[in-house]
């Protein structure tokens, strides 16, 4: 399955992970890579450059393939400016195959990015932020619907509108996320225009994510309508899990903002030990709502080698309609 996305980054199949906190590491990394997609490792689950610089070079170690790394850049109780500027220092220095951006705009590190040869995606959730993306010289751009985990736009639009309403007004490559899970989503994203996706929850539900079992299973468990958007008030909107500790943030947030009551709720702190201890309401886990999708726990191989067969089935099938 050929793209502009698959010729630009060097892989085998449109498919590409995003950023995870905690998650996206070097084992999870390298078998996406190794099975044919864009494996990512998040900086953010690093404290300095140098500890980044060590798990670039680890999943160098796992992997021949092309990885790209994850940088968000959006407001933290951890990470400070300096920090920023050694990612993508040691990105450019390592050579990675691509970073994503989400959050402010990466302005002062675009000269840096490409002068070390780098492609440079951000990711959105408007067309008029898709514009001013393009304008600014990035390589591609990330359409991100109302449906995924983490961080969605407060505009609300879903990536069955938004991934088209991108990819007819932009001439840099877009790549679907927010709802993707198998080969279904694959074939529709490139049916809207898209030349790939990008997954992370379904990640989460493979054999090389290192998370407790209780959370795999839960993921099982749950439906699409079991996520809630949390932090509306503070402008900072993110989709989660929905939990007692969710609930909790939403009751707070109706009582009136109360940052000092909510942020010790919302720690990445709080996220790093559930995943490892299987607390399943004792955090806020940014998924999304393709949690309705998933019924299983796969190889890397599996689901990317299964995900592109449904995929090309589904577009021949409706080719010979025709």
């Amino acid at each position: 399955m050929k793209t502009k996305i698959t010729e630009m980054l060097g892989i085998k199949h449109p498919i590409i992970c995003g950023g995870m906190l905690w998650l996206c590491k070097p084992d999870l990394c390298a078998a996406i890579s190794n099975a044919g997609g864009l494996g990512n490792i998040t900086a953010g689950n690093y404290d300095t450059g140098e500890e980044l610089r060590a798990a670039l070079r680890q999943t160098k170690a796992l992997t021949g393939q092309p990885f790209g790394v994850n940088i968000t850049l959006l407001p933290s109780f951890r990470i400070t400016q300096e920090t920023y500027d050694d990612y993508f220092r040691v990105c450019c220095e390592e050579k990675v195959a691509a970073i994503e951006v989400s959050g402010a705009p990466a302005k002062r590190y675009l000269d840096q990015v490409h002068e070390a040869g780098i492609k440079i995606f951000h990711k959105v959730g408007s067309l008029r932020h898709a514009l001013n993306i393009e304008k600014l010289g990035y390589d591609g751009i990330f359409a991100a619907g109302i449906e995924e985990g983490g961080h969605p736009l407060n505009d609300d639009v879903t990536t069955m509108v938004l991934t088209p309403r991108i990819a007819e007004s932009v001439k840099i490559p877009v790549v679907t996320t927010g709802g993707i899970a198998d080969g279904r989503g694959l074939a529709a994203a490139l049916a809207l225009g898209a030349e790939g996706v990008m997954m992370a929850t379904r990640f989460i539900n493979t054999k090389e994510c290192i998370v407790h079992e209780n959370i795999k299973q839960e993921i099982i468990n749950r439906q699409e309508q079991d996520t809630t958007l949390i932090c509306k008030t503070l402008n900072l909107q993110g989709r989660a899990l929905k939990n007692e500790l969710t609930q909790k943030v939403l009751d707070i947030e109706a009582e009136g903002k109360d940052l000092e009551r909510i942020f010790p709720l919302i720690t990445g702190q709080r996220v790093k030990d559930a995943w490892n201890n299987g607390d399943v309401n004792g955090a806020a886990f940014m998924v999304g709502q393709s949690i309705g999708l998933i019924k299983d726990v796969l190889s890397c191989q599996e689901l990317m080698d299964g995900m592109v067969k449904d995929a090309e089935a589904i577009l021949r099938r409706n080719l010979e309609r025709f």
